[in-house]
């Protein structure tokens, strides 16, 4: 298992609690599976709040902060968003107040999901004027094809939740 910002995806996320389910007809407890599973739901709460915590410390606010999400999958290199923990981090965002957007060349839309029928975004291209206008870039996904080297140099500040940056020293990285 990896680092991340929480679980995603149609099937390995799932059949833990498929498993939980069908245990507790047998009186058998399944108290670590349920334990992982609530550490996992939190993860979103917890990329946010380390997310303010570094915008804080640049002294800006999180309202209106212009925050660009760095991948919307649920992992690396795929192109399926279903149950992926961006979903989640873009909205608790937004309902705090920034201004999003996201980039992600495997996922060009995300529009109605099932728990997210208002979300209504577009992958906007990554360049040197999309990084330099945001204050806080946020690497959810690490697909493949970022260039982390070149992210990391254009941008003011980046959140780590992946520890993909784990070979770069710089004062910008925020590691959640």
């Amino acid at each position: 298992m990896r680092k991340g910002p929480g679980l995603g995806g149609h099937c390995i996320p799932i059949d833990p609690f498929y498993l939980t389910w069908k245990a507790r007809e047998y009186d058998f407890s399944t108290r670590f599976i349920e334990l992982a599973g609530e550490i996992n739901s939190q993860m979103p709460y917890y990329v946010v709040q380390k997310t303010v915590e570094a915008l804080n410390e640049k002294d800006k606010s999180i309202k209106g902060a212009k925050v660009l999400v760095l991948g919307a999958a649920y992992k690396k290199d795929v192109d399926d968003i279903r149950e992926s923990p961006a979903v989640k981090i873009i909205t608790l965002l937004q309902e705090k107040g920034a201004v999003l957007d996201y980039h992600d060349p495997f996922i060009p839309v995300i529009e109605g999901m099932r728990k997210y029928p208002e979300l209504m975004m577009q992958s906007q291209n990554l360049s040197f004027e999309t990084l330099k206008d945001k204050d806080c870039v946020l690497l959810v996904t690490d697909h493949s094809c970022f260039d982390l080297g070149w992210i990391l140099e254009h941008s003011s500040l980046v959140v780590d939740t992946r520890n993909a940056l784990r070979d770069f020293k710089s004062e910008k990285i925020v590691r959640a």
